[in-house]
């Protein structure tokens, strides 16, 4: 009998010693289940705060451009990254930390966890890199398009305009040097008396010439008050003022042929210019904007047309050199002027006078059919020139509206762009994506260096026993696509 109860007694202390580190074992289990779900619960949770912090972009930014941006200003007139940590710390806790009813009640959970702390350690704004962050999202929108036929000729029709030299040509100088010969005294000795007279070169054109002083855009425009009026004060703009900056966390871009065709595709699809204006925008001709940065439409048109005259002057320039009956013309006019009579040397400085005076209003009427939306070639021949000499000297009569074959206003504008600085170009559409979205509702102070592309943040949380888990992750729109 008392060996039975020694057994029994063995097997108590075995049972005993067994279930203890039977329930270390599941007690440790648990435990590490217990982290292991707080930790994916802290990185489930980040997830949906730093997606829900991607999902305030600013509406009226990708709904006019396409672009998806964080505006830490908010609505305010102030945009600080700290808001940003601020949402993202309101929307981790939210997903995470148990609710104030709970709180009140007195519930408890077995995964006790609480946010120590939320640091957002990188982050790009769209106006870093000089634009390069604002462009690789440009970029990233254009993809779905194929580069159209219409966009690549603008590289084709820009080597043509250099080959050719008429962006070097400054006809206009050579122009003003002729006439300074003519406006100088001259002196000869026609009665042999010994003694010079003065005399003055009589140049049949020149009520031509008279009229540069009105004004390219004044002769050029086929309506002088039709042109808008809209003004800005650029300094408020980004071009013009010092820029926030990021960490530097991603401005990295894409460089090319490509790359740079899809970025003057963006600007020829989201801006307007003269003749093809957009609706709600803050300066209407905003193409032209881009080239010459004024602070008024009419300045910004005037900019551009002024080099077009440059452009086409050089091409007509040379056209009427080359065409020998032209120049006959040319000649039989300097010949009725009275002073050759006297003093017959001057008779090639007269004709080149006449020479320049005639390019002058040749331009002025191509000037006319690109702004009334007609098209004129780039080299000029036979067929598409438009003045006798005789309509020359009253040309103002003579300007007609439309027509032609050649490049449009528009494609000499793309023209015009297409050869400006990469950078230059992206500053100015920041100003003008600052302008339009600033008259939007909530916007008013609106800031392209506020806006926020990539950022990346850092969460550390308190489990239970004090241990602390720490998550860093980085986020940016183009990470989803």
């Amino acid at each position: 009998m008392r060996r039975r109860l020694q057994a029994d007694a063995y097997m108590t202390v075995y049972l005993s010693l067994s279930l203890t580190i039977i329930l270390a074992l599941i007690l440790a289990l648990l435990q590490g289940a217990r982290s292991g779900a707080v930790k994916m619960k802290s990185e489930l949770s980040m997830d949906i705060a730093m997606n829900s912090v991607l999902g305030e972009y600013n509406r009226e930014l990708f709904d006019k451009y396409g672009l998806l941006f964080i505006d830490t200003a908010y609505g305010t007139n102030t945009g600080s990254i700290i808001k940003t940590r601020e949402h993202l710390e309101d929307y981790f806790s939210k997903n995470f930390e148990m609710t104030t009813i709970g709180k009140v009640t007195g519930r408890t959970t077995l995964m006790p966890a609480k946010l120590s702390e939320v640091n957002i350690t990188g982050y790009s704004f769209a106006s870093d890199g000089g634009g390069a962050v604002l462009r690789r999202q440009i970029l990233k929108y254009m993809e779905v398009d194929p580069v159209e036929a219409a966009i690549g000729s603008i590289q084709d029709n820009v080597d043509e305009l250099k080959r050719s030299g008429f962006d070097e040509t400054d006809v206009e100088q050579e122009a003003n040097d002729n006439q300074s010969e003519i406006s100088q005294p001259h002196y000869a000795d026609t009665d042999g008396n010994g003694e010079d007279e003065t005399y003055y070169a009589d140049n049949p054109a020149g009520q031509v010439t008279a009229q540069k002083s009105i004004g390219i855009l004044s002769l050029a425009a086929p309506d002088i008050n039709a042109i808008s009026s809209a003004a800005i004060d650029s300094s408020v703009y980004a071009s013009n003022r010092s820029l926030n900056k990021g960490t530097g966390l991603d401005e990295s871009e894409d460089t090319g042929i490509g790359p740079t065709l899809l970025f003057e595709k963006y600007l020829h699809e989201k801006c307007g210019c003269y003749g093809q204006e957009k609706e709600d925008t803050r300066l209407k001709y905003e193409l032209e904007y881009i080239y010459a940065g004024k602070d008024s439409d009419y300045a910004n048109l005037e900019k551009v047309v002024e080099k077009l005259f440059l452009w086409k002057e050089a091409a007509n320039f040379a056209y009427i050199m080359s065409d020998a009956a032209k120049l006959a013309e040319a000649e039989a006019l300097a010949l009725t002027a009275s002073v050759l009579l006297t003093l017959p040397e001057l008779q090639e400085v007269i004709k080149m006078a006449i020479v320049f005076a005639w390019t002058f209003a040749e331009t002025i009427s191509d000037l006319r059919i690109l702004l009334s939306g007609g098209k004129v070639p780039i080299i000029k021949t036979a067929e598409s020139w438009n003045l006798s000499i005789e309509n020359m000297l009253e040309f103002r009569d003579h300007l007609k509206n439309g027509g032609g074959s050649g490049l449009s206003y528009e494609d000499y504008l793309n023209m015009l762009i297409f050869m400006e600085g990469k950078n230059k170009k992206t500053k100015r559409l920041m100003d003008i994506i600052e302008m339009n979205i600033r008259k939007t509702e909530g916007n008013s102070g609106f800031r392209i260096d506020n806006c926020v592309d990539v950022l990346s943040a850092q969460f550390d949380i308190n489990g239970a026993y004090n241990k602390r888990i720490e998550i860093e992750r980085v986020y940016g729109y183009e990470m989803f696509e």
